[in-house]
């Protein structure tokens, strides 16, 4: 197992890495809309889901690996009336590609952000 950090995407704010490698696959932490300086993207569904998925390539990246390589990705939204917003937003950054995913819709989040995203890669060879 090896543990995967990088500055380009927020440090953790916890005992827990932004992700780790294990044979092969890449596990990411749950990202939210933080910016490398820890403070949460204070704007729409459209604003905080760009910056999660920043975080999420940074890392991946980090990782020798890319959205291109996520077999599976976990949406939590605070309110699933964001549901087509982030949709889009996800096919955009996604494109053609399409994992596996599953969506749900939380109570809370930390630093109440509304959406948090967390994948799982293949490792670039």
């Amino acid at each position: 197992m090896k543990y995967v950090a990088t500055d380009k995407a927020p440090a953790a704010f916890g005992p827990y890495a932004q992700a780790v490698n294990v044979n092969g696959f890449i596990y990411t932490s749950g990202q939210i809309p933080v910016t490398t300086d820890g403070l949460l993207v204070e704007g729409t569904i459209e604003e905080q889901t760009h910056q999660v998925f920043a975080n999420l390539k940074a890392i991946l990246e980090e990782a020798n690996s890319s959205l291109e390589k996520v077999v599976k990705a976990t949406v939590f939204l605070t309110d699933m009336d964001n549901f087509v917003a982030v949709n889009d937003i996800y096919a955009e950054h996604f494109g053609k590609h399409t994992p596996a995913r599953s969506c749900v819709q939380v109570v809370r989040l930390p630093k109440d952000a509304q959406i948090e995203i967390e994948v799982i890669a293949l490792a670039n060879e």
